[in-house]
């Protein structure tokens, strides 16, 4: 086990940030038990384990990432949607051991296609991107109503308050201000700077519409590796880790379903993937249509709506692995990919999105 890899920030596999799940420490919160599969996601360490013919799904947490309270935050909203009739696993248990906290799952229903591949990998049909659109929204359809405030300050999760705001730069420092490991991570960087030359302008574009997106409890990484499958018929059957949710709009969670599935940032030279886009927008309006003022904002939040995970997995490496390369890179991941909307690949796939949302918007208010 001392030798299992983990997915990095690139293609390679690299040392997990964490040990390995092992068969003892599952035992010791769950009773004896056979560990079927250790996942290679890379922020927490978790396995698939079997206990008297059930499978179950067990995720350990360094007290410094998620105390118990931050847990009852996601899993208060996985037993609303449950109750909702959405397709989400069961909420079986949480418990803190020392400076770990387990969560326990059950294991979800279908079959997990994407197991092995990278996160934010493409889907490998357009058929399953349609799914995925669908199923996004019949999950934001299921989280209306639920009402909770935004979850308090801690590490690796996806909100929504900076570009939300009519100051960003004011709402940076104060989300930073509620977070010292992301103070002390952006010391010595040139965030101002950069914020008002890569972040602002689209900003700018934002502004208009942000008045008329309701807010909405919302899933904040729906990537084809977070989601389990019928292959019979091609559907989600079950959506995993809502380990990044947050109180935000339902446009911010599907312009992070855009921006994770179809622009392949582990290698940026390879084309979008044009029809994918068109899939997962006709797969979500399908079911629920745009609002004319999410099919304006689509296309402007784009670009920004990686940031505040962004700024949260830099306060991560800084402060909580120590890993000074990786917090390089997520402040790379802060600017780059908002920069790359500016490059022709980028215009291009705003261009495009624009254009699928007016078409859809159309569509919907003729019928």
């Amino acid at each position: 086990m001392s030798g299992l890899l983990a997915h990095g920030m690139g293609t390679e596999p690299v040392a997990p940030d964490w040990p390995p799940l092992t068969e003892a420490e599952v035992e010791a919160v769950l009773g004896p038990v056979r560990v079927l599969w250790r996942s290679p996601r890379p922020l927490s360490a978790a396995a698939l384990v079997e206990r008297g013919g059930r499978r179950l799904f067990v995720k350990r947490h360094h007290s410094d990432v998620r105390t118990l309270e931050g847990l009852a935050e996601e899993h208060s909203f996985l037993r609303y949607l449950r109750e909702r009739g959405a397709p989400v696993v069961e909420v079986l248990g949480a418990e803190a051991r020392g400076e770990w906290v387990y969560e326990v799952h059950t294991a979800g229903t279908g079959t997990d296609l994407y197991r092995d591949a990278l996160s934010w990998s493409p889907f490998v049909s357009v058929a399953h991107a349609r799914a995925a659109g669908a199923a996004l929204a019949q999950l934001h359809l299921a989280a209306e109503g639920f009402g909770a405030p935004r979850r308090r300050p801690q590490p690796l999760v996806s909100s929504f308050s900076i570009f939300a705001a009519v100051d960003p730069e004011a709402a940076l420092e104060a989300y930073a201000a509620e977070r010292p490991a992301v103070v002390a991570a952006l010391a010595g960087r040139p965030w101002r700077e950069d914020l008002r030359a890569v972040h602002l302008p689209f900003h700018r574009s934002l502004l208009p519409h942000l008045g008329r997106l309701a807010p909405l409890w919302t899933h904040n990484d729906w990537h084809a590796s977070n989601l389990l499958w019928d292959p019979a018929t091609g559907t989600v059957s079950t959506v995993l880790d809502f380990g990044l949710s947050d109180r935000t709009t339902a446009v911010h969670d599907l312009a992070t379903a855009i921006e994770r599935n179809t622009v392949q940032w582990l290698d940026p030279s390879r084309p979008v993937r044009p029809d994918d886009v068109d899939a997962l927008l006709d797969g979500y309006t399908s079911v629920r249509p745009l609002s004319p003022a999410e099919s304006a904002a689509l296309p402007e939040l784009l670009p920004l709506v990686h940031a505040e995970f962004a700024l949260s997995e830099l306060g991560y490496f800084h402060s909580v692995t120590g890993s000074r390369a990786n917090a390089d890179l997520a402040y790379r991941y802060l600017v780059d990919h908002t920069r790359w909307f500016t490059t022709d690949d980028g215009r291009r796939l705003l261009d495009r999105v624009r254009l699928r949302t007016r078409r859809s918007y159309e569509s919907s208010t003729s019928r």
